[in-house]
């Protein structure tokens, strides 16, 4: 979290990690993933997240297609909308690595249900599809759910963790040093964006953050069995 703004010492965005601390830290050090990097997760409770989560990201490209489409109209750096396609790119790699891991874990990806967490989380991608929604809005809202999974899997990484090797690859994934780079590449784009916002754009990006947040605890929890 190092980016840095004209209007203070830290970058906007840092700002908001560093203000909602406590809601940061549940999102990004909850009991789901604490538990794969200690070796002690319920393996149930990972092969519910994967179905769930391939749920998600299905619903995520069109979401990340919104943001991108914004990008196009709104931004005034170009270099936004290669890094937005690389995103873009990845996730159809993505949706493949889902189907492998299912069929590896025998969890069945046709007919599953979405549950409530799952359908609230999603209800609010779409809220934030809509064309009256700020790119700043979106694209800030775009790198709190990536930066979420990169720090969450980042610590099932550690040199300390004892996370099970048949979960590793699930922990590489988003957890590698690349996807962080990545996600820096979005946070500098929404700190970019916010510089130049108005204070109710910022005040609709800083809500729309804590929204993620709370999704994401709500996720792991759904996730976990709660």
């Amino acid at each position: 979290m190092e980016s840095r703004s004209s209007s203070g010492d830290m970058g906007r965005i840092a700002s908001w990690v560093k203000s909602h601390r406590p809601m940061y830290h549940r999102a990004t050090q909850h009991p789901f993933v604490v538990g794969i990097s200690d070796g002690s997760v319920d393996l149930s409770a990972f092969k519910r997240w994967l179905a769930q989560d391939y749920i998600f990201v299905k619903e995520f490209v069109p979401f990340l297609a919104s943001v991108l489409l914004k990008a196009w109209k709104h931004s005034d750096d170009e270099s936004d909308m290669e890094i937005l396609l690389g995103g873009m790119t990845s996730l159809s790699d993505e949706l493949a690595w889902f189907r492998k891991e299912a069929s590896k874990w025998d969890v069945k990806l046709v007919g599953i249900a979405p549950q409530q967490a799952n359908l609230e989380y999603c209800r609010f991608l779409q809220s934030l599809m809509l064309p009256e929604v700020d790119y700043a809005v979106a694209i800030t809202a775009f790198w709190a759910i990536e930066t979420v999974y990169q720090e969450s899997f980042s610590l099932c990484l550690d040199s300390s963790s004892k996370t099970p090797e048949e979960l590793m690859e699930t922990c590489q994934r988003w957890g590698s040093a690349n996807f962080g780079h990545y996600c820096c590449s979005l946070q500098k784009i929404a700190d970019r964006c916010l510089e130049k916002a108005s204070s109710d754009i910022i005040r609709k990006a800083e809500e729309a953050f804590v929204c993620v947040l709370e999704h994401e605890v709500n996720f792991w929890n759904m996730s976990c069995g709660e």
